[in-house]
């Protein structure tokens, strides 16, 4: 539900005035260095004017410079999910997902991350047909507006490349002059023994233009052209998109595959310097027009690289996904020991107050085994991987630079890859709602994929019927089959949907969870996962203890100078007074704990 904040926001954000172009010479002036730095100098003023241009078209949707919005706090909460995740036989995709939202969500999660929500050919969505339009199938603007009414929303830009059906590649096929050089063409494959690649399929695809044969550069897929950034016409269109969806009232910005966009041959092509620079050029364009609006990062690499995308705290991405996670949680509960995720945990460090991490366990995409390689052994990934494909979940892979394949990323939903077939389902759910809460602990923003908050199992009739690994963790259900799953208190997906919901609620009301406030790693017990939270302002805090073993774990604090004065604390989970020198966790047990007197 909107607060009275997020009203304001909405009244002063969209109210239509006009731009100052003259208050704003500083401001290109910095755009121009950085157009400067990526086409150079000749090509920088006429890119400036198309930009001042741009800026004009959408001046009846530029935001006051007073709107006063908050970045984030800990009411904010992203839901995760596709546009037809959830369906009806009697309205379309976007009306039944209004309809969850309205029924289960509306005051507890505030943001909706909606994937791809255009035409596309493949790839569900991620192969562009049309930036500019609602999937028919979906639903209209209209439905995306209704949505907005009572949520923030979160739209992705497939930055990287487009759909082979899109009209910008029709053209450049026809030999339309306008979309010369908007893609990457060889006459002959070069030379990409040092491209880091991100899949096993070869990286560029044939197609013929104007009768000609010519070699395509396609990371993901054949029917994913990749788009030439080289090219300041793409860059200027992309703007163009970018500032479309912030007309369209995006609240936050997915860049998808963000580090690939950038290509030089015999350099890696990936995370290179220039892709930063063009990070760098949007945040400025946004800080200035629509500063509310902000920008997360889609990089699956290792975890160091990953954090430079925050810039200098301010001059890039606000929000980053915090991939390493996933997999380190999984190694959590597979070992009993949660000594590697506190350690990573520690080493992440105070951030900016205009950045936060964004911290998922589970996405549309699978669990990436790259932003780990530097943190657990090659022993510890492989035994990850192992307990996943005797959970039923699937592995796939990339070519490494010496042409031998390696793990990418893991196909599988959370649930399963959390549960133990031999455990009951009762300590099943209690593991897998533990696994859930070190989202809602961390310092951060929380995104929680739809089939994550239903305990989803693995879709295995989906991956024989799409030929796809990825589908065993976007399952299609009925509003009418969730309606009756969730009215049910005693079966999985309503038990874990209940204590999910009241964990977040839980959450929201504690300041203490401020994504920009402070946590502390404690190192007690390797069982145990151990933070303390503190607000802002220092005057709140919350001790975090969450058992990651299947047995009752007990422990004692006596005198630490981190804990406030006193013996006594309240678990506002469990809503009882524990005295914090003879503590005891049941299995998979999570404590939120403050200070009380006496």
């Amino acid at each position: 539900m909107l607060d009275k904040k997020d009203i304001k926001f909405r009244e002063g954000f969209w109210e239509k005035k006009r731009l100052n172009m003259a208050m704003t010479k500083k401001y290109f002036q910095n755009i121009e260095e950085k157009i400067i730095l990526l086409y150079g100098k000749r090509k920088s003023t006429l890119l400036i004017n198309e930009i001042k241009e741009l800026l004009e078209k959408y001046k009846e949707n530029i935001s006051s410079h007073d709107s006063g919005h908050k970045f984030l706090d800990e009411k904010d909460m992203i839901l995760i999910t596709y546009g037809d995740s959830i369906f009806s036989s009697n309205r379309n995709p976007l009306k039944s997902l209004q309809d969850f939202i309205s029924k289960y969500l509306y005051k507890t999660i505030n943001i909706i991350h909606l994937l791809p929500f255009y035409p596309y050919s493949s790839d569900d969505g991620f192969s562009v047909v049309d930036y500019k339009e609602v999937n028919p199938f979906l639903g209209t603007w209209e439905n995306i507006d209704d949505i907005c009414k009572k949520s923030n929303l979160m739209f992705d830009l497939v930055i990287n490349h487009i759909s082979s059906k899109n009209k910008w590649f029709k053209e450049f096929l026809e030999g339309n002059p306008n979309y010369d050089n908007y893609f990457i063409s060889f006459e002959k494959k070069p030379d990409i023994s040092s491209v880091t690649r991100a899949r096993t399929h070869p990286l560029f695809t044939k197609f013929t233009k104007k009768d000609k044969e010519i070699y395509l550069w396609t990371t993901f897929s054949e029917d994913q052209i990749d788009l030439n950034f080289a090219n300041e016409k793409v860059l200027l269109s992309m703007i163009d998109i970018i500032l479309f969806y912030c007309s369209k009232k995006a609240r936050i910005i997915r860049l998808d595959a963000i580090g690939h966009i950038w290509k030089k041959l015999n350099s890696s092509c990936i995370n290179l310097k220039k892709v930063h620079i063009i990070i760098q050029l949007i945040r400025a364009i946004m800080d200035e027009i629509f500063p509310d609006v902000l920008l997360v990062t889609e990089t699956n690499v290792p975890f160091k690289k990953n954090f430079r995308y925050f810039g200098d705290g301010y001059n890039e991405a606000q929000l980053i996904y915090n991939f390493a996670i996933p997999f380190l949680v999984l190694h959590t509960f597979y070992t009993s020991n949660a000594l590697q995720l506190l350690k990573y945990v520690f080493s992440i460090g105070d951030m900016s107050k205009r950045t936060a991490l964004f911290n998922v366990l589970a996405t549309h995409d699978g669990i990436g085994v790259v932003p780990v390689k530097d943190i657990l052994t090659e022993r510890e990934i492989k035994n990850v991987i192992k307990n996943i494909i005797q959970r039923g979940g699937y592995v796939s892979y990339k070519i490494a630079k010496n042409g031998t394949k390696k793990p990418y990323e893991l196909n599988i939903t959370y649930y399963s890859a959390i549960a133990d077939f031999k455990a009951s389902l009762e300590l099943n759910i209690r593991k897998f709602i533990a696994s859930q809460a070190i989202i809602l602990s961390l310092k951060g923003l929380p995104g929680i994929y739809i089939h994550s908050l239903l305990g989803t199992e693995n879709d295995l009739d989906g991956v024989v019927k799409t030929d796809q690994c990825r589908a065993i963790n976007r399952k299609k259900i009925s509003f009418q089959r969730l309606d009756e799953l969730l009215s049910k208190k005693n079966i999985k997906e309503s038990k874990i949907f209940r204590e999910y919901i009241r964990l977040i609620n839980i959450r929201k009301s504690e300041i203490a969870f401020h994504p920009s406030g402070k946590q502390r790693v404690l190192f007690i017990k390797k069982e145990i996962f151990s933070l303390l939270r503190i607000s802002p302002d220092g005057k709140e805090k919350i001790l975090v203890l969450l058992n990651v073993t299947g047995d009752q774990q007990c422990l004692s604090f006596v005198s630490k100078d981190f804990l406030p004065t006193g013996k006594h604390y309240f678990d506002i989970i469990h809503k009882k007074t524990i005295n914090i020198r003879e503590i005891s966790l049941n299995p998979y047990q999570v404590m939120w704990l403050k200070s009380v007197s006496g």
